[in-house]
């Protein structure tokens, strides 16, 4: 069995503070006057990393407890290859001030950053990169590679989609590799090198740019040359939050080159490998993995955070993160595994009405396997035809998928009236925000995922809205309940808003609203007037 060694280290926090911690923790300021268990429960934001953290935490077995002594401490050897100059002004002395009082903070974010920093170490080191950027993920998402942020980015660097992909990405329905610590960090590295070539070896104009986008970054660049101003970072014109950026990432440089003077004493890690990377050739059940490598799916899954259901991708990569005291009983159970053991299988017959896609989603796995696996050219199928259905080994509640726990974690009830709101072809979050008078952010917010996430024909969505609709259903029809669809309507002859708002049983100051006309308007036949409709009601 082909295994590559990579050397990360000793345990995993995965997720925010527990509220406990974030109550308990001294000169943490609850914002906006809220309850502290209101912005735990709410947001699970980072008090440094804006980012939400849906995974709870997880402590890994990675080494017997006689190898627990910490003879060569990584800090150290960051230390003694930190080169940046440092410039002690106020924006750098503010963020170092905030680290110094949240030593629980640092303490947290050292104990995520363990299994994986000297990886991330010995990877700068080879590329010739400044050592500072081992300190980067800390910014970006406190060393949590589950964080996301409601921009859309994911992961331990946070990447974007759209720029993970540029650099090499996976990103599918089985794996997202923004959250793999592997391929991110290697996305990482081409990312930075390219920025700091593009901005004339100025690292700090390219972590600008990794923050806030190199074409912001150029153009105050330009504005300032034109105006004969400096064009170095401090003197540019950037939003606030790159403003704080840099600063923070020089002030974590600041307290890890020189602890002492700011009386931190930093979390001590091992400056050894204590996990590898093992080839394992084909697709394969987490569950089944977790037993063979005698970890819990939570332990895999912390050291494996790129894979989204429940198993790894068909299609690669073809590699899992274990602990290095796992690898020799694991590699010894997958010799033993014969190749249709890897996952459970199920012949299905397929039923009246049954298509592809039904089928997939009944199954939780994708067309396109299905296809695979049957070696289907086309997504035609026959009623009374049988299919081989690959499925997980265990019940799905046992996998705790990223998708579902990270919905399930972060969603927020609203105030006022539930409606349940089915995804039409078309829709975009912007227009159902303006059916329903709520903003595309609180939709998002209510649902458990990201503003700019894609939205999928059939989805379901929970609005809470301050109308006189009832409390919805997911069951069309029924009683005492309502169900909204959004249709397009036609304009007839005669027809009026009054006259249209009657026949929907909606409001003329609704279809006002949710068009940005007003009564004084004239009607046209044959326009398009857009109606939100309880069809519970119709």
């Amino acid at each position: 069995m082909k295994k590559l060694l990579i050397p990360l280290s000793l345990s995993i926090l995965a997720g925010c503070q527990t509220f406990s911690e974030l109550k308990n923790e001294p000169n943490h300021e609850l914002k906006n006057g809220a309850e502290a268990v209101e912005i735990y429960q709410a947001l699970l934001i980072d008090e440094s990393a804006q980012v939400i953290h849906p995974k709870d935490d997880v402590e890994i077995p990675l080494s017997d407890q006689d190898e627990l002594v910490v003879s060569d401490n990584i800090w150290d050897r960051i230390r003694n290859n930190l080169h940046f100059d440092i410039p002690q002004n106020d924006k750098v002395i503010a963020q170092r001030n905030w680290y110094t009082k949240h030593d629980a903070y640092l303490d947290r974010v050292a104990k995520r950053a363990e299994p994986f920093i000297f990886y991330i170490v010995e990877e700068i080191e080879k590329h010739d990169l400044p050592m500072e950027l081992v300190l980067l993920p800390i910014v970006e998402s406190a060393f949590d590679p589950f964080a996301y942020s409601h921009g859309s980015a994911s992961g331990m660097w946070q990447f974007l989609s759209g720029t993970a992909k540029q650099f090499g990405v996976k990103q599918n329905w089985w794996y997202d590799g923004r959250r793999d610590i592997v391929d991110s960090t290697q996305a990482a590295i081409k990312f930075l090198t390219y920025l700091n070539k593009r901005f004339d070896g100025d690292w700090l104009l390219a972590l600008a740019a990794y923050n806030s986008g190199e074409g912001r970054v150029a153009r105050a660049i330009r504005n300032n040359a034109r105006k004969g101003k400096p064009t170095d970072f401090w003197n540019l014109k950037l939003p606030k939050e790159t403003r704080d950026y840099v600063p923070k990432l020089l002030a974590l440089a600041d307290i890890v080159k020189r602890p002492a003077d700011f009386n931190v004493s930093l979390y001590a890690i091992s400056n050894k490998p204590v996990v590898s990377l093992v080839d394992i050739s084909a697709q394969l059940d987490l569950a089944l993995a977790a037993d063979m490598s005698g970890l819990t799916i939570d332990e895999l899954h912390a050291l494996n955070p790129g894979f989204n259901r429940w198993a790894t991708a068909p299609e690669g990569p073809h590699k899992l993160l274990l602990p290095l005291n796992k690898v020799e009983q694991f590699t010894a159970e997958l010799e033993k595994l014969n190749d249709n053991d890897r996952l459970a299988w199920q012949r299905y017959k397929i039923k009246s009405g049954d298509s592809l896609s039904v089928i997939a989603n009944r199954f939780n796995t994708t067309i396109t396997q299905i296809k695979d696996v049957n070696q289907l050219q086309s997504n035609d199928i026959r009623t009374g035809k049988y299919l081989l259905i690959p499925t997980a080994t265990q019940s799905l509640d046992r996998y705790k998928s990223y998708e579902k726990v990270r919905k399930n974690k972060i969603a927020k009830k609203g105030n006022g009236n539930k409606v349940i709101y089915t995804v039409q072809k078309g829709d975009t979050l912007w227009d159902i925000g303006r059916l329903y008078d709520v903003s595309s952010k609180s939709i998002a917010k209510w649902n458990g995922f990201a503003p700019k996430d894609t939205l999928r024909l059939g989805q379901k969505l929970t609005i809470w809205t301050e109308s006189s609709l009832s409390e919805a259903s997911d069951t069309p029809l029924a009683s005492g309940n309502s169900v909204m669809r959004n249709i397009n309507y036609k304009v007839k002859n005669g027809d009026s808003l009054a006259r249209i708002a009657s026949k929907f049983n909606v409001s003329v100051k609704d279809i006002e609203r949710w068009n940005n006309i007003n009564r004084s308007n004239y009607l046209q036949p044959g326009q398009l007037i857009k109606l939100s409709v309880n069809i519970t009601r119709i």
